[in-house]
């Protein structure tokens, strides 16, 4: 019974580090953001280490159904580590210090950084819009929340646009 209920809160925690992370889930950095031990991926991004993680949980489900007690423990201690990196991790997203590169790596680097957290924040405010269109009572609300979706919308595509401009110097950059 332990086991069956250590699984499900395992599972809530991933499902709920997921939603957490989904803003910044594929922003990659220049340096590993975990220790080779703890993540064996060489992405840099949250998104791959999440999937090693539900890797990981899976692994976990298949190691309790053949009753292999030693991996049963050790699979979750790994995964506790895991999911509690990942979500150290995206709480401190803009305060992680870049690598030392040249000047102007820096300077792309930190400009992205900053659109990264534009984009974090954008996708915020338009859940909330949405959140509101969905309580919406009055004709007036859903049309004034409906524009500002759709104004949402364009501010996130430019801003996606720009993070991908970006990306292309930082790797011009690197070459």
């Amino acid at each position: 019974m332990k086991i069956a209920q250590l699984l499900q809160t395992l599972e809530a925690q991933l499902a709920r580090l997921q939603v957490r992370i989904a803003p910044l889930a594929q922003h990659a950095t220049l340096t590993p953001r975990f220790d080779r031990q703890l993540f064996h991926t060489r992405s840099t991004t949250l998104q791959a280490c999440l999937n090693e993680a539900q890797k990981n949980f899976s692994e976990l489900q298949r190691a309790v159904e053949q009753q292999q007690l030693p991996q049963v423990a050790w699979l979750a201690e790994q995964l506790a580590a895991q999911i509690e990196a990942i979500s150290r991790e995206s709480e401190a997203w803009t305060l992680r210090a870049w690598d030392s590169a040249s000047p102007a790596q820096t300077r792309w680097q930190r400009k992205r950084l900053q659109t990264q957290e534009f984009e974090r924040r954008l996708l915020e405010m338009k859940q909330t819009r949405e959140q509101q269109l969905a309580q919406a009572t009055t004709f007036d609300e859903q049309q004034r929340l409906g524009r500002e979706i759709i104004a949402f919308d364009a501010r996130l595509a430019r801003c996606r646009q720009a993070l991908q401009d970006i990306e292309n110097v930082l790797a011009r950059l690197t070459r």
